[in-house]
């Protein structure tokens, strides 16, 4: 199961604190806290065009820093875009489209097609759409 610590950027100088509190928590519940299953993610306002370097602080030692990270299925920016979840969509999909014109080409009838449509890539478009859809662009709901 993975938990996520969520840290406000105005707090950013907490991390460390912070990370030492969970440690101190899986100690005291025999638990270890595995670092090298650990993330760090910085959430930047879009409408700037660049964070000022001393407000996202160093890096924390043995936790690295990524500027998108996949949370549940969905792949989200430092800057709260999905563009690229979007795009890993559009491709496993294309893929999924391909394996359907070979499987029509080997014969499978049109009824059974349009199930493994709606059970596969249906799902993949609207999987947690509800929540991310909110953080698209116009050009992304375009392309989907």
């Amino acid at each position: 199961m993975t938990h996520y610590a969520i840290i406000p950027s105005n707090n950013v100088h907490t991390r460390t604190a912070e990370l030492d509190n969970v440690k101190a928590w899986a100690n005291a519940n025999n638990l270890r806290l595995n670092l090298a299953k650990c993330a760090e993610i910085i959430f930047c306002d879009s409408r700037r065009k660049r964070q000022p370097v001393q407000l996202l602080g160093l890096p924390l030692p043995d936790v690295p820093r990524f500027q998108s990270l996949k949370i549940l299925g969905v792949t989200i920016s430092s800057k709260l875009s999905v563009a690229e979840h979007v795009c890993n969509i559009i491709r496993s999909s294309a893929q999924t489209c391909h394996a359907l014109r070979l499987l029509r080409a080997h014969g499978m009838a049109n009824a059974s097609l349009q199930v493994v449509y709606g059970a596969i890539i249906t799902a993949k478009l609207t999987y947690a759409a509800s929540a991310w859809r909110g953080f698209t662009t116009e050009a992304d709901r375009q392309r989907l």
